[in-house]
Formats: C-alpha cells, sequence, structure tokens
C-alpha cells in the first residue's frame, strides 16, 4: 500500500534530490514520507485486531479511525501538492499516482459503503434518546362488526416508526460513500503510466502491479483478473533487457517473488501448477498402475533389472 519500503525508499531520495532545485516538493514529499511510516505500523496493527474482532473494544475502532485520517490527510497532500509538480519527472510522477491510488485503496478496505467485506468499521446507527413510540400513528382496535383496515402495501404497521440507515462510525471524517469506482481508475491510470515511463524490472512498476493485483483481488473480488495481471508483470520481469544497480537488484527480486505467489492467489489444491510434481502420473521416476494392477512400462536404462521374486528352478517345475 502506501506504506510499502520501495516506495518509502523512493519518497526519501526523491525529497533529497530536489531539496535544492524544488524545496516546497521536496518538504511536501518528506510529509508524506512521515505519514507513510506511521500509517505502516496502523495498517500492521489493524491486520492483526482484524483476524481476532473488528468490534470487540473501543480501541480497535480508533485505531480505524486514525487510519482514516491518516490516509484523508495524505491524500489531499499527494492531490493537491505532488501530483502537479511532478511533470517534469517520470518516477516520481508513478509514485505520485501510485500513492493516490494506495490511499483509495485503504478507503475501500475500511471505509467503502457499502462494505466490500465484514473487516470494515462496523456502523453504528445513533439511538434517539427521550423518544419512545410514535403513538399519534396508533389507531383505536376497530369494530368487530366493520372489519379490520385495510393496509396500503409498502406502508409500515401501526405503531412502527421507520428505520434510519445506519452510517458507518467514521463518518464524521470522511463521507460514506462508495470509493470503488474511484480507486479502480486510480489504479488504472498508475498502471498505464509505470506501463509507458519504466521498464519491466523497475521496483517501482512492481510495486505497483502487486498492490493492483491485490487491490483486484481484496476490493473486486476477481481473483483470475488479479492472476493476469501478476502474471503479466512477472513476464514483463524477465522480458526487460534494461539494466539496473544492485539496490534496484534486490528490491526486484524481493518484489517478483510476492509476484510469484499472487500468480497462484486464491487456487486451491486442485489448481493446475506450471511444473509437475515429482512422484506424479506420467514422470518417468515412477512407473504407473494400470487398471489390473500390474506396474507399466519401466524406463530403459541400459541396467539389467532383478526381479522382486526369483523364478523356480527346471528342478522345482519337475517335481510339480
Amino acid at each position: 500500500m502506501a506504506s510499502s519500503d520501495v516506495d518509502q525508499k523512493f519518497l526519501g531520495r526523491y525529497a533529497q534530490q530536489v531539496n535544492n532545485s524544488n524545496p516546497f516538493l521536496s518538504s511536501w514529499l518528506y510529509k508524506v514520507l512521515g505519514l507513510s511510516v506511521i500509517l505502516s505500523r496502523k495498517l500492521l496493527r489493524a491486520r492483526r485486531l482484524r483476524k481476532l474482532d473488528t468490534t470487540r473494544d473501543t480501541k480497535s475502532l480508533q485505531l480505524y479511525h486514525h487510519i482514516i485520517w491518516l490516509s484523508r490527510e495524505g491524500l489531499v497532500m499527494v492531490e493537491q501538492y505532488i501530483v502537479p509538480m511532478t511533470e517534469g519527472y517520470i518516477e516520481l510522477k508513478v509514485l505520485a499516482y501510485k500513492l493516490r491510488a494506495s490511499f483509495y485503496h485503504i478507503y475501500v478496505l475500511f471505509h467503502n459503503q457499502p462494505s466490500i467485506n465484514q473487516a470494515a468499521i462496523p456502523s453504528f446507527s445513533a439511538p434517539d434518546k427521550g423518544k419512545g413510540v410514535d403513538r399519534s400513528s396508533i389507531r383505536s382496535s376497530p369494530n368487530p362488526m366493520e372489519g379490520g383496515p385495510v393496509q396500503m402495501p409498502g406502508s409500515l404497521p401501526p405503531g412502527l416508526a421507520p428505520i434510519s440507515v445506519p452510517k458507518p462510525s467514521a463518518s464524521f471524517l470522511l463521507p460514506a460513500m462508495n470509493y470503488i469506482p474511484l480507486a479502480s481508475s486510480c489504479f488504472s491510470r498508475a498502471s498505464v503510466l509505470c506501463d509507458t515511463l519504466l521498464s519491466g524490472s523497475h521496483p517501482l512498476r512492481l510495486s505497483v502491479k502487486i498492490e493492483y493485483s491485490a487491490y483486484v483481488y481484496d476490493c473486486l473480488h476477481d481473483g483470475e483478473t488479479s492472476r493476469n495481471i501478476a502474471k503479466q508483470a512477472f513476464t514483463d520481469v524477465y522480458n526487460a533487457q534494461e539494466g539496473m544497480d544492485d539496490e534496484m537488484f534486490e528490491d526486484a527480486a524481493q518484489l517478483v517473488s510476492i509476484l510469484g505467489k499472487f500468480t497462484t492467489r486464491g487456487l486451491g489444491s486442485s489448481g493446475t501448477s506450471s511444473t509437475p510434481r515429482i512422484g506424479s502420473a506420467g514422470t518417468p521416476e515412477t512407473p504407473r498402475m494400470n487398471a489390473k494392477g500390474t506396474a507399466g512400462s519401466t524406463p530403459n536404462t541400459g541396467e539389467t533389472v532383478v526381479p522382486a521374486v526369483p523364478s523356480p528352478s527346471p528342478r522345482a517345475r519337475e517335481r510339480r
């Protein structure tokens, strides 16, 4: 997300490089870097809490509120102060658009309406204190001889007030709405930029593809598209011809290992594998068994095969 190590490394590098030429941009890059470091710790803690229970105490809600507030402030910094000043840069432009998509990704995970899963912040409806049932809507019982009242279809029963739809508890920080279209558009824009401006093995490009694949899988619940994004990025890495230094090579190698896991994410044990397993059917190491229970063809290695049970001698045959 917006707190990945590769993103933070490039943020610090460019904040230092443009310090003399553009100190205003450098200051905002340093601010986003500091926010990203704090946000990474909050996200790691929230990920652990979400495995247990999202509504167990007030502290977890405060943690989610803090994550949303940090994401909101980071998005404002990126959209208003960083993106407009990245036209003269290549890597920084891709990084800025990737950060914008990352913050919207957090919106979708923690504050989307409707929620994409049960791990989002729970919704609470404010109790209406001091007000009971609306007595004016209660009508007296009709005379049995006159028959009961005719209720119009779609109307509420007598004495039942309309139920208000509960709002997310973090609505005071951010409007409750569907952020999936915005997040999908930002990821598409960042993906096009990295494909156009960066080489296939560039760490920033791999970072964009990894989070894009994770977003499609976790938020859009489209496993096939998520795996295709990872597979295409995996293929682009090995087709790249550009050179890189040792530090970028280490970052790319770490991200490629993550991409390799994403190419098979969501596939069960019955999913097809690109590498055959040792001892599986059809491998020359293990002969296959036919329907009668006898072994099939044995590989010809040029050596004499000693039978497991020796054949009887000629004298034993005569006795029989």
